[in-house]
């Protein structure tokens, strides 16, 4: 039986107005409002360690766990994304934003707070973004256990970021949305004591299922699970997730590699082969596992996924020997885990200095690519580096770097996410800021050629293109 989850019609849709001021002056919500320019949040998690954080830096585009975060929409030759904002360059006052790019008139709007998480810093609660059969726009906007709600916004004009609508308020962490040709589906989390899988449907976006768990793998009977995910969509119809595995509920020992998948909006769940898989997951030895790292002592970070023209998903993650940062735990290495019809396959990528060091993989029928920050940065052994472009011929079984496309930068960059359908120049995006302590944090954008636009940070305009720097 359907619900609609709890809502709160507080709407301040007579309140839109452009405001001309970076700071929240009077302490009012500036949900709902414009603001005049793009800047990104920067966030320290103050678990400090020899070489840092264990992470921090420009965390705009953060998590990993939020997806989609972009969607090209043909309908209007328009890119919709989203990202976690701020106030001024000062500030660590969480925006859920949400921004377009006209591919016609190659500029950017200035964007709409979708949600102002006033009292909040934390990137955490950034958004993800969904776009429905008719054109509305959702945004879901994370939250942090059940003191910290998640909400669910839609547009109230389809293809327009003028005005939101609050639909829901609920338990929900970084939500994974998608719509597909049966209706409104959500990966997202729980914090039960834990970090635990679940997901939720709706036929209108509007009543949605009660919250189903989807895995909870102990690794000893009366221990705690966890887990977290990436998710994505084949064919608008069979939904895949790719999971790790938190022993004892630890997230610093996070191993494991599992992935199960959907054609019938979650009715029912098979491995990549078709082996009926019953859920909650719970079995740590489930045919659903593709990669056992906990017998390596292993940590795996997952980082994207994606589907071949056949349907067989393929997983980005880094790989590395332990949570802290610095040399301790390095190699941090780059894998793909595929499956190519027969069996799971690892290949190694490459290797950086960070485990949040965060990339997006393309998965395309003339090449396989992945953009990321897999060069030294200027923040040694902190979040992001160098972007580079890496490209593979034979399917990701091999790989070469073909492109560094930021070079000699002030700060690093991090967080480069991949946009549903993506149509050039808007072929990627991500944010830039020091690794290590608190500073300005732009956005950007780019295509494969290796040209860079970076949006403005002040607009005067309701409009302006983004400044080419490459």
């Amino acid at each position: 039986m359907a619900r609609i989850k709890p809502q709160t019609n507080f709407n301040l849709l007579t309140l839109i107005f452009i405001i001309s001021f970076a700071g929240n002056a009077f302490g009012q919500s500036l949900t709902n409002t414009k603001i005049n320019g793009y800047r990104g949040i920067w966030f320290e998690l103050n678990q400090k360690y020899d070489y840092g954080d264990k992470y921090s830096g420009a965390l705009g585009t953060y998590t990993a766990k939020h997806v989609p975060l972009a969607i090209y929409a043909p309908e209007v030759e328009k890119t919709f994304f989203v990202y976690g904002g701020t106030t001024s360059e000062d500030q660590r006052h969480l925006l859920c934003m949400i921004g377009q790019y006209d591919h016609k008139t190659e500029t950017v709007s200035q964007p709409t707070v979708v949600y102002d998480k006033n009292g909040v810093d934390d990137p955490h609660d950034n958004p993800s973004l969904l776009i429905d059969g008719s054109g509305y726009i959702w945004v879901f906007i994370s939250g942090r256990g059940a003191k910290r709600p998640g909400y669910k916004y839609k547009s109230k004009t389809p293809y327009s970021i003028a005005e939101f609508v609050q639909i829901t308020e609920e338990e929900m962490t970084y939500p994974q949305p998608q719509y597909t040709d049966f209706g409104f589906f959500q990966f997202f989390t729980k914090y039960t004591g834990i970090r635990q899988l679940y997901f939720e449907t709706s036929k209108d976006g509007i009543s949605w299922t009660d919250d189903k768990l989807l895995a909870a793998i102990p690794e000893k009977e009366g221990e705690k699970s966890g887990h977290y995910q990436t998710s994505d969509l084949y064919n608008n119809k069979v939904l895949g997730t790719f999971f790790n595995r938190h022993p004892n509920g630890n997230v610093d020992k996070r191993t494991d590699l599992y992935y199960i998948q959907s054609a019938d909006l979650g009715a029912t769940w098979t491995t990549v082969n078709g082996i009926n898989t019953p859920i909650p997951l719970v079995d740590l030895a489930s045919p659903a596992r593709a990669m056992d790292y906990a017998s390596q002592n292993k940590n795996l970070y997952l980082k994207d996924m994606g589907f071949t023209a056949e349907g067989y998903p393929a997983c980005l993650y880094i790989r590395s020997n332990g949570h802290e940062p610095g040399p301790k735990s390095a190699p941090y290495e780059w894998c793909v885990t595929k499956w190519n019809g027969a069996e799971w396959k690892t290949i190694v990528v490459t290797a950086s200095d960070h485990n949040y060091d965060m990339g997006s993989l393309f998965i395309e029928e003339d090449g396989w690519k992945i953009v990321g920050p897999t060069e030294k940065g200027p923040q040694e052994w902190g979040v992001g580096g160098e972007l580079a472009i890496w490209q593979s011929n034979d399917k990701g079984e091999s790989w070469e770097k073909i492109k560094t496309i930021t070079e000699h930068s002030t700060f690093s960059h991090s967080y480069v996410r991949r946009p549903v359908n993506y149509k050039a120049p808007f072929s990627f995006f991500w944010a830039d800021g020091d690794s290590h302590q608190l500073s300005k944090s732009e956005l950007y954008f780019g295509n494969f050629k290796g040209e860079i636009w970076k949006m403005p940070y002040t607009m005067t305009e309701d409009f302006e293109r983004p400044i080419k720097i490459k």
